[in-house]
């Protein structure tokens, strides 16, 4: 599987509805934008069908390094960005046919 980088999504948005990169670019970064300072107000954001984001709080732990195995690092406690999949998308992702990767 390849990786959709956020300026190809851009050439394909812009190619689809007939705009500008640029005004594609400026409306996507813009979007992000309000995601972000809507999960940073605490809010979840959800666009239907394709499911929702939420910040939970991830519990302080102990990590260790596979180098120094006597080593042990306390990892803070600390928020984290959940997705939640919507139903469409999950019966989309589902009705994907599976390929072998040999």
């Amino acid at each position: 599987m390849a990786n959709v980088t956020k300026r190809e999504l851009v050439i394909e948005l812009s190619n689809k509805l007939g705009l500008r990169q640029s005004e594609v670019m400026s409306m996507v970064e813009a979007f992000i934008e309000e995601v972000s300072a809507t999960l940073e107000r605490g809010d979840e954001v959800t666009l239907r069908t394709f499911g929702t984001f939420e910040l939970r709080k991830a519990k302080s732990k102990i990590g260790r390094n596979p180098k120094r195995p006597g080593s042990e690092v306390v990892i803070p406690e600390r928020f984290v960005v959940r997705f939640k999949p919507g139903m469409e998308l999950k019966q989309r992702v589902a009705d994907l046919p599976v390929k072998d990767s040999k």
